[in-house]
């Protein structure tokens, strides 16, 4: 389809507005992040200020809630992504007795609000003495991620091709060896973006930390963030440093996994 130059123009009119829009708070974090601190280091006449980032650091001790968020993530991504392989390859792929009940299940876990459950949840926990721990800042968002992975994963399988699976299959393939081998690498892409999504979802989220550790020994880098925002209402180049280094994280692994995510999609496309 041919493009006339109008169209084109128009388009990069458009993209530049959103990306101005995107863009335009960021540079504002960015700009305070290397501001002074206080009228008197901005009579220094320094134009960066570094030390906004290390004094921020120490002070709301992220490195402390950094830990403790890298600590989640990890469990949370883990295993949550291999639940929702194994669940979406078997509803993706097999056919068995309440299969369908079993998925609207999972869509049940998608639509019920954090805020509906967070609560009666609390109770739950504290019963058998998961909160004030890891397991109990953790657990809830496996259980979250799993019914939006298993939605994921089971669209991925329902799409691929069933005459490599029956060539799998003709070889002597069993189940896992079909999935492990054989679905999972050409899914790679699929696989990618539920890592990224989860642990996404996982570092930024802040009511589950929040409710499940009430005396705040596992207090994560967004709930340490809004702590040290209450201590430094006006200290705006401090809340700013901190708010980049929360953020870091999401966008490297972000950018690293867009990276495979590309290779992933254009090994595929030399395999078809």
């Amino acid at each position: 389809m041919k493009v006339s130059p109008f169209e084109k123009v128009a388009n990069y009119l458009i993209l530049g507005v959103f990306g101005l829009v995107i863009l335009g708070p960021i540079s504002v974090i960015v700009t305070l992040a290397f501001g002074p601190e206080n009228a008197s280091v901005a009579q220094e006449g320094r134009v960066f200020h570094w030390e906004n980032f290390p004094t921020a650091w120490e002070v709301a001790r992220f490195g402390q809630y950094m830990l403790t968020s890298v600590v989640v993530a990890v469990i949370v991504v883990v295993v949550a992504v291999l639940a929702s392989i194994l669940a979406g390859y078997a509803l993706g792929t097999m056919k068995f007795r309440g299969a369908t009940p079993i998925f609207y299940l999972f869509l049940l876990g998608i639509m019920v609000p954090t805020e509906a459950f967070i609560v009666p949840l609390y109770f739950d926990l504290r019963t058998v003495g998961l909160t004030n721990t890891v397991w109990g800042v953790a657990f809830p968002q496996i259980a979250m991620s799993i019914a939006f992975g298993t939605f994921w994963m089971r669209t991925y399988f329902r799409s691929s091709s069933q005459a490599l699976i029956d060539a799998a299959k003709l070889d002597g393939a069993g189940s896992m060896r079909i999935l492990w081998q054989v679905l999972v690498p050409i899914g790679r892409p699929a696989i990618l973006t539920l890592v990224l999504l989860t642990f996404m979802w996982t570092w930024n989220e802040f009511l589950i930390p929040l409710v499940m550790s009430p005396n705040g020994s596992v207090r994560t880098a967004p709930l340490g963030l809004a702590f040290f925002q209450g201590q430094y209402t006006q200290g705006t180049a401090l809340l700013a440093a901190g708010a980049i280094m929360v953020a870091l994280p999401v966008v490297v692994l972000y950018v690293f996994l867009q990276r495979h995510f590309i290779q992933g999609m254009l090994e595929g496309a030399v395999r078809e």
